[in-house]
């Protein structure tokens, strides 16, 4: 399986932006999906997972100004940011278990190196807000 990340760009504080994740060579059907954040010298920070049976969850719970959702078929996830504040700028990738082989996590870690193969990764998209 191979996972793109696109949409990512410079934006003004305030706007919004919606990043996409999508799959070639399986769909997320069953799958388990991770948004995770990344600035250099930091590891990837997790932001948010919408699991298998479509409950989504937020690392900061109150945090309103994010949703994920994906389409139909299955192929692609997207992660809605609004009100883009500066320090939502960083390197945001997807991540998915229950993909092409990898085996179901109990929970996505909060903080890893980014594209570690306890999943499927894609290369990331950057965000920077100004």
């Amino acid at each position: 399986v191979q996972l793109v990340e696109s949409g990512g760009g410079a934006v003004q504080a305030g706007e919004s932006l919606t990043i996409s994740c999508a799959a070639s060579g399986a769909t997320f059907e069953g799958a388990d999906i991770a948004w995770y954040r990344h600035n250099p010298g930091t590891e990837c920070d997790l932001v948010g997972t919408q699991s298998r049976d479509g409950r989504t969850e937020f690392v900061d719970s109150g945090n309103a100004r994010l949703s994920i959702s994906q389409n139909s078929a299955k192929s692609t996830v997207f992660l809605r940011l609004d009100n883009l504040e500066p320090e939502d700028t960083a390197k945001y990738y997807c991540a998915a278990t229950r993909i092409a082989g990898f085996p179901a996590v109990s929970r996505f870690p909060r903080e890893t190196v980014c594209q570690t193969n306890f999943a499927a990764w894609g290369q990331g998209t950057q965000v920077t807000v100004s």
